[in-house]
């Protein structure tokens, strides 16, 4: 498999969660809570550098950077989904109240406030309405992170170790 194939894979991966996540949401009625927002971010700005990454099809040191960014965006990624699943997973008489939605945060506070209050979590965060194979949306995006980031260092050893 060379980069740009390996980089096509994920792009197509990516594509697919999100697709998938517009699903639940507009067919399923499962309204992203501000964690679940970013994490679409993540899989986002990963399908953006696959992209990239499967146009340029780089070699070793290319691939080396490329997977570096991926293994980044993944990790914060999955930062996020852990943080929402140990919201899921804690006692009701636990869980923060629901505060205000993402763009409303957003506008009323500086960025780094309103990240801050994001991160915190909130009611609506510790939902877990849709569930398959025991594990929310959370979960799952949380098992594609890893999975992803796992897959961009399989692709820079293997840039590595062909050139």
């Amino acid at each position: 498999m060379t980069t740009r194939v390996g980089y096509a894979l994920g792009f197509m991966i990516c594509a697919g969660l999100l697709a998938f996540a517009l699903y639940l949401q507009y067919y399923e009625q499962q309204d992203p809570c501000p964690l679940c927002i970013l994490q679409r971010v993540a899989f986002i700005a990963m399908m953006a550098v696959f992209a990239v990454g499967a146009l340029h099809g780089p070699q070793r040191r290319g691939a080396v950077v490329y997977s570096a960014l991926l293994f980044l965006i993944a990790a914060i990624g999955a930062a996020v989904a852990g943080r929402q699943v140990w919201l899921q997973h804690l006692p009701p008489n636990q869980v923060p109240a629901c505060g205000p939605g993402l763009g409303y945060m957003l506008e009323q506070f500086p960025l780094g406030q309103a990240l801050q209050k994001i991160f915190a979590g909130s009611g609506e965060c510790a939902e877990a309405g849709w569930r398959f194979l025991g594990l929310t949306i959370a979960g799952w995006s949380l098992v594609w992170l890893v999975v992803l980031a796992l897959f961009c260092v399989f692709i820079a050893l293997r840039a590595r170790s062909r050139n």
